[in-house]
């Protein structure tokens, strides 16, 4: 069968975006992830305590893992920090029509505060970051589902069997339609990041993963 050459052409959508994970690691300020052997070596909260590493999701292939259908960087499987405190950074992105700006996060309580959306065209938008508490006993909130929970707890001395605290998988929406250039955390040391990822549906001046 040949097409009709008068027949008005096709419309197409633009091509997606793929996930694109922002480099964090010249942020990082906190140590929140330890091993059994090294259980001193971070200090998550005013208690000390961090998350268990020999609990973590294996990485992908390409060094990733996914929580919830969203690739994340994370973590570092070598010593030192793995996470930001919230504290005003400024985190320049890939510039890209974006989405969702997924964050793997927990707070040391249950915190929900502004962060700021830096465009290419120079507009600045507000936008909440809520995250739930990482500690077990304390309810889910905000409408997440989606993390890693752990089955045990560590503390500088012990570990704690009965407890399993949550790293969150939270997202931040990107209403304006335009190249978004960076983002400005909210300065609450209460809510710590340890991996960040964008998503959309539209063109990208660059995609696919951004670490090295």
């Amino acid at each position: 069968m040949t097409a009709d050459p008068t027949a008005p052409a096709a419309e197409h959508a633009p091509p997606a975006a793929l996930p694109t994970q922002v480099d964090l690691r010249p942020h990082l300020d906190n140590t929140g992830i330890t091993r059994p052997d090294d259980l001193g070596a971070g200090a998550f909260n005013v208690w000390s305590n961090t998350f268990p590493a020999q609990h973590l999701p294996p990485a992908g292939a390409d060094g990733t893992v996914d929580v919830g259908g969203v690739p994340f960087r994370f973590p570092a499987q070598a010593k030192g920090p793995d996470n930001l405190r919230c504290a005003g950074q400024r985190l320049d992105v890939p510039k890209g029509r974006y989405d969702w700006i997924y964050l793997l996060a927990a707070g040391e309580r249950r915190t929900e505060d502004v962060l700021h959306l830096h465009f290419a065209d120079g507009t600045t938008d507000p936008e909440w970051l809520r995250v739930p508490d990482f500690w077990p006993q304390t309810p889910a909130h905000f409408g997440f589902t989606s993390g890693i929970t752990f089955p045990v707890m560590h503390y500088p001395r012990h570990i704690q069997r009965d407890m399993g605290p949550s790293l969150w998988r939270v997202r931040v929406p990107v209403p304006r339609e335009t190249e978004l250039a960076g983002i400005r955390l909210p300065h609450n040391p209460a809510i710590h990041v340890f991996a960040l990822t964008l998503s959309g549906t539209g063109t990208a001046a660059r995609t696919g993963t951004e670490v090295a």
